[in-house]
């Protein structure tokens, strides 16, 4: 039996906790790219821009964090309003680094294709016959030239960044 064979379990989660935790460990501020327009995400759609919002989830901005294998899940004040947010971790699409962009976006997975998606996710999987080396991305980020010129939070503040209009954040895809 081959390992294509066998069901897996999806690899984000993991690799989100993972990449939290290195942001953690280098003294960073991790950030969450999340889909807006996934079923089950409750995020203060009054700060979603492209059907995307970003969402500061460092220890000093959010409480009660948890980042289980289905979501993504803790306690934050928008606006001065608490709100509790919830992330299916199928809306999940990067974790990244406010300070120098550092950490990864997600590619999609079976496991998150939706019924409606599945025929996306067919035409832009790579073939198992191994034509195409590398994975498509279904997740668009600009970059920005300046990571200066990325949104700042006060650390007296704890209301989760929002993308400036100035530019979209720069990710480095760490494999």
């Amino acid at each position: 039996m081959s390992t294509s064979e066998f069901a897996m379990t999806p690899r984000r989660p993991y690799l989100v906790r993972a990449f939290y935790d290195w942001l953690l460990d280098n003294d960073l501020t991790p950030h969450m790219v999340v889909d807006a327009t996934l079923p089950g995400v409750q995020v203060p759609f009054d700060y979603v821009k492209d059907g995307q919002i970003v969402l500061n989830i460092a220890p000093r901005a959010v409480g009660n964090l948890e980042l289980s294998n289905e979501h993504v899940c803790f306690n934050a004040r928008f606006g001065g309003k608490p709100q509790q947010v919830l992330v299916p971790m199928a809306a999940v699409l990067a974790i990244y680094a406010r300070e120098n962009g550092a950490g990864t976006m997600f590619d999609m997975e079976p496991a998150y294709a939706h019924a409606d998606d599945e025929e996306m996710f067919e035409q832009t999987a790579p073939s198992s016959e191994g034509e195409d080396d590398e994975e498509p991305s279904l997740v668009s980020v600009d970059s920005v030239d300046d990571p200066e010129a990325l949104p700042q939070a006060d650390d007296e503040d704890d209301t989760p960044a929002t993308p400036s209009k100035k530019g979209k954040p720069t990710l480095t895809v760490v494999k």
